[in-house]
């Protein structure tokens, strides 16, 4: 299954649109919880055509989205449609298929938006189809691959969806001349930064930042109750101290990027507190190469990685080309200043024929400031 469309065997209804984009709303409701897993959105509707129920896959390991909408629907599903982003699994995983319960349920027709991609959950649509339940499927395909980019770019290429994120002035600065960057950008920008923690799997920075600011990487909201939390540090040297609040508060949630220039006692020490440790080939740079790291990541698992490092980290990742999207919240205030640090450090690129071109999608307030998010071009 590549998660291409299959031949359907019905014709598309008037209404299907309007149920899918009902069930792409409520599917996004997972995006606190779902992962590792998709993100899915179901509707009910009877055999008279009137919503019976609805539901999105939740919490990783709890019930899937068509479990909780005909659990809603009960009885009244018989003779009726269902509406589902992602094509019903049809394996025994954390839960029992969900083509099980469509069959037992007694529904007349469903409606895919895409076929599952993932070669051990799919085969749902071709199960009901020989069951005798029509199935028409690529209703808003493109929509449903939008909203579950993060998962698909980690299930497809091995790695996962890298987001950066930063916070600036007007004029690009991270930081003043001086180095003091708390707080350029307002409580509510800042709350919208830490939620970003709660849909991700895992935040990165440099060890300049550990040994700056040293961080708790924390999610504080209280969004996500549902998957692992993993906080990553590169630190070619190991330096950092083990009296930091990276390894002191859930030192088995903190990962350690090294390289083998890192000193045995450094390591011997950090080990003993509980976080762990990865040692990787070095770069050009010195630093850990990150198209080795990624896939170590995603067996985790990490779908989705949020970078917050400054000017050489977040340079590290686009000279690598592994920037999937940039999340930078602009305040209106001007810093200046030839030495204060910038956004993107790196080797950056010569000619703007090499530059990293990306696609915006989206400009809004958050209090007096900007939210820009923009994703990789193609």
């Amino acid at each position: 299954m590549n998660g291409g469309p299959l031949p359907d065997n019905g014709s598309i209804e008037p209404d299907d649109r309007r149920w899918m984009r009902r069930a792409l709303e409520l599917a996004a409701r997972g995006r606190f919880g779902a992962s590792p897993n998709p993100m899915v959105g179901a509707v009910v509707l009877d055999a008279q055509g009137k919503p019976a129920g609805e539901g999105w896959h939740a919490l990783y390991g709890g019930p899937h989205a068509e479990i909780a909408a005909l659990e809603q629907a009960g009885s009244r599903a018989r003779g009726g449609t269902l509406y589902v982003t992602l094509e019903p699994c049809n394996h025994h995983g954390k839960t029992p298929p969900c083509t099980e319960a469509i069959l037992r349920a007694g529904l007349s027709r469903v409606v895919v938006a895409q076929a599952d991609p993932n070669p051990v959950a799919a085969g749902g649509i071709e199960k009901l189809r020989r069951e005798g339940v029509r199935v028409n499927q690529g209703i808003l395909a493109a929509e449903s691959e939008r909203l579950n980019r993060r998962w698909l770019t980690w299930l497809r290429r091995g790695r996962p969806w890298v987001t950066l994120k930063a916070a600036t002035s007007l004029d690009g600065r991270i930081a003043t001349r001086a180095g003091e960057s708390k707080w350029i950008t307002g409580e509510p920008a800042r709350r919208r930064g830490l939620e970003l923690r709660e849909e991700h799997d895992a935040i990165l920075v440099g060890i300049g930042t550990v040994l700056a600011d040293d961080p708790r990487l924390t999610r504080r909201l209280g969004r996500n109750p549902g998957s692992p939390w993993y906080r990553i540090v590169l630190d070619s040297t190991l330096r950092t101290p083990p009296e930091s609040a990276l390894v002191t508060l859930s030192p088995r949630s903190t990962l350690i990027v090294h390289t083998e220039r890192a000193r045995p006692e450094r390591r011997r020490r950090l080990e003993a507190a509980g976080v762990g440790l990865v040692e990787l080939p070095a770069g050009a740079s010195g630093r850990p190469t990150l198209q080795e790291l990624l896939p170590i990541l995603a067996a985790l698992p990490v779908s989705s990685l949020l970078v917050e490092g400054g000017a050489e980290v977040h340079g590290s990742f686009v000279d690598a080309g592994m920037v999937d999207e940039m999340i930078l919240f602009v305040a209106p205030v001007i810093l200046g200043g030839n030495s204060a640090p910038v956004a993107i450090g790196g080797k950056g690129c010569a000619h703007l024929a090499e530059a990293y071109r990306m696609d915006i999608e989206d400009v809004s307030r958050v209090g007096s400031d900007l939210e820009i998010r923009a994703v990789r071009r193609g």
